[in-house]
């Protein structure tokens, strides 16, 4: 992982998410940077990806509804609005596609 690389990730966090707590900044960041899956992603695309996986699986109660029996694509349903609401709040402009990966 290249500094650069960081930067870039970091930027491209500040544009989609200006108003995203410095902590949870830095909490998306490392994700973004340390999963394997984002390695090669564009930086907005691996910023976007990060954020979302981290609302869903911190924010939210989707990992224990997956515990509770429902599948993914229920449970990502069911906690769909709340990852919405989290990011209009960090200033996103951008809505889920429903495609997005788990991750």
């Amino acid at each position: 992982m290249t500094q650069q690389r960081r930067a870039s990730i970091a930027e491209a966090i500040r544009r989609l998410a200006p108003g995203i707590p410095a902590h949870e900044r830095t909490a998306v960041l490392d994700h973004a940077l340390d999963s394997p899956g984002l390695r090669t992603a564009a930086p907005e695309t691996a910023a976007w990806l990060s954020m979302v996986a981290y609302v869903r699986h911190v924010l939210t109660e989707y990992d224990d509804l997956l515990a509770g029996g429902y599948d993914v694509d229920s449970a990502r349903h069911f906690v769909a609005a709340e990852i919405a609401a989290v990011l209009a709040g960090w200033g996103v402009r951008r809505r889920l596609g429903g495609d997005e990966p788990d991750g």
